[in-house]
């Protein structure tokens, strides 16, 4: 059992600490604070610069240094804006890692063409597109979120097992949207179901009739919209509740919001979702200490942002430590085993172990454990909706 405790608790510990220098660690946060996960992005963020709260306070990180979060704008979905964003946090900034970008299109347009040529480590809370475990990287790509190839899988699993037999598949005509589509319609075939009618949307358009139409001409059990919550996604549900299309629905990590159940209440009730993350102690404790910290709220990733940023400020300390190790292996070495096991609200004992020579594993929130290729295991919550939001009702 992790010893968790809050960022309050870490700012009265340590409120004698040494003064932290005035040359900060320079860390970027680049999420769609605009776009299509708009409302899911304030959340995040703010994991994320708890996590970095908690190193600097603890006073332990680089002998008292500080560390200084910098928020720019990804849009989610606009590569040119992500891309332009990024350069600013590396050249004007001069950010020593970044945290980001979120949506998958970006995340790789964004790896690919500032932080991998700059040489700067990232590590995105949120991109999942299974296009990102084969990025050209140089080992400098990272993600706490685990790739679509396994919530496509997931979502075949819970689809079968609940007797469902025909799928409409309706998707963000992104790599996002693609990848987690293709993974889906893989596996649930292969598991016996049919994908009986698959459709990209465009998120923006105005009217989505004619693709609701469409989906529903196809005599689906239920529809699965792969989009995201604050555009496309949503204007497709609305759509097919308008027009009396389908009244069963399937909504992966994108869809998964609060936004979502403030805007259509008891019409979902009975939806079936899937995200990232576990059921346990452990997590439980985490979303109470992030509701301390006004952090309310069940948007998604808010555990794979905080472990993100928790990794970063490890990793960092660990480098410094050893004189001559590269930051990406710093990330191998602080998060996974072997070590001893470090949680959510123990970052200033990861600290403290790594100044003294020791070695940690850094479980955190979501239980990171990196591939070689810098990609995250992980398990998914199945959740149902209701008109109060979403209650987790499986693990897989």
């Amino acid at each position: 059992m992790f010893r968790l405790v809050t960022t309050t608790a870490f700012c009265a510990c340590f409120a004698s600490a040494a003064s932290a220098s005035d040359d900060p660690v320079r860390i970027g946060l680049l999420f769609g604070f605009t776009g299509p996960i708009e409302s899911m992005a304030p959340e995040i963020a703010a994991s994320a610069e708890l996590a970095l709260e908690e190193a600097t306070q603890s006073g332990l990180f680089l002998g008292g240094r500080r560390i200084q979060p910098i928020r720019a704008d990804s849009t989610c979905v606009d590569a040119g804006h992500a891309v332009a964003a990024a350069e600013r946090l590396v050249t004007a900034e001069r950010i020593e890692a970044l945290i980001g970008a979120d949506c998958s299109g970006v995340a790789g347009a964004v790896a690919s063409g500032v932080t991998v040529p700059h040489g700067i480590v990232s590590i995105s809370p949120t991109a999942t597109s299974p296009n990102l475990t084969s990025l050209r990287d140089n080992g400098l790509f990272f993600r706490t979120a685990p790739s679509d190839r396994r919530q496509g899988e997931v979502l075949a699993d819970v689809l079968i097992a609940k007797g469902i037999q025909s799928v409409a598949v309706t998707y963000t005509a992104n790599d996002y949207g693609k990848g987690l589509a293709v993974s889906f319609s893989e596996s649930f075939t292969k598991k016996g179901g049919v994908v009986v009618a698959e459709l990209p949307h465009v998120d923006g358009a105005g009217d989505y009739t004619a693709e609701v139409a469409t989906l529903a001409a196809s005599g689906a059990d239920v529809l699965l919209v792969a989009g995201y919550a604050d555009q496309g996604g949503q204007a497709i549900v609305r759509s097919a509740l308008d027009l009396g299309a389908f009244d069963r629905f399937v909504f992966p990590d994108g869809m998964v919001a609060t936004s979502l159940v403030e805007t259509f209440g008891d019409a979902l009730t009975g939806a079936i979702g899937t995200l990232p993350g576990s059921d346990n102690d452990t997590v439980a404790a985490f979303d109470r200490m992030l509701t301390a910290q006004g952090i309310p709220g069940q948007a998604p990733y808010r555990a794979e942002a905080y472990d993100a940023a928790a990794l970063l400020a490890l990793a960092i300390q660990a480098k410094h430590l050893s004189g001559d190790q590269s930051l990406s292996n710093a990330l191998m070495q602080v998060a996974n085993a072997p070590g001893i096991e470090i949680g959510p609200g123990e970052i200033a004992t990861g600290l403290e172990i790594l100044s003294e020579g020791g070695e940690i594993d850094y479980v955190g929130a979501s239980a990171v454990e990196f591939t070689p290729d810098g990609d995250a295991t992980g398990t998914y919550r199945e959740v149902i909706f209701s008109a109060e939001g979403f209650e987790t009702v499986g693990i897989r």
